[in-house]
């Protein structure tokens, strides 16, 4: 059991706090790491680009010239796609790009990238993250505070809409839920700010 240092959201170290072995300090296994983030990335690709092939292009419906005699090679169509404003040869269509990957390979992802922020000094704990009133400054001063990053992960426990709203405008800042913590999202953020709360319920999920 590893211990952690706990800051209140004014940046003072209120308490210290002992979090699992298991999901904050295991080895961390790049190759895990490297396909939870391809599969979340891929599955995130609308897949809705589309090209006209020579039958969806109007027009071309005359053969152009005849067949024989006029010294050009043969040609059936203008909307070919050897023709300019002709179709799109082996273009891209819609298709879902989106792919599924083992659990445990994305169970052990997660607990390298948390691992991974634990060890290097990028996770932050706060004691409790709340808002009295919806103020983006507030939150602001509160990063800060911890000695936040350019881009953070701000994990709670459960949803505080007051918190949530005032921390939705600021550039680099993601917020979340414990039970829908990422490989991505950890990995992407300089620093894992996370509640006491919050950790508790990711070692019930993932311990």
């Amino acid at each position: 059991m590893a211990k952690f240092d706990v800051l209140d959201m004014n940046g003072k170290k209120v308490s210290t706090v002992e979090l699992s072995d298991a999901v904050f300090g295991i080895t961390p296994n790049e190759k895990a790491v490297h396909i939870a983030v391809v599969n979340f990335l891929a599955n995130q690709r609308q897949g809705t680009q589309n090209t006209k092939i020579r039958k969806e292009v109007s027009g071309g419906g005359r053969k152009p010239w005849r067949q024989k005699g006029t010294g050009h090679a043969r040609q059936g169509s203008t909307r070919a796609p050897q023709w300019a404003h002709g179709g799109v040869a082996l273009g891209p269509k819609p298709r879902d790009y989106s792919y599924h990957i083992n659990k445990k390979v994305k169970r052990l992802a997660v607990l390298s990238a948390l691992s991974d922020k634990a060890q290097s000094g990028n996770m932050i704990v706060i004691d409790q993250l709340t808002a009295t009133e919806y103020k983006t400054k507030a939150v602001i001063s509160m990063l800060n505070a911890v000695g936040a990053g350019k881009k953070n992960l701000i994990v709670a426990p459960e949803v505080n809409q007051m918190f949530v709203k005032s921390a939705a405008n600021i550039p680099g800042v993601k917020t979340t839920v414990a039970t829908s913590v990422n490989t991505y999202d950890v990995v992407n953020a300089d620093k894992f700010i996370i509640s006491v709360d919050a950790a508790k319920k990711l070692e019930e999920v993932l311990g």
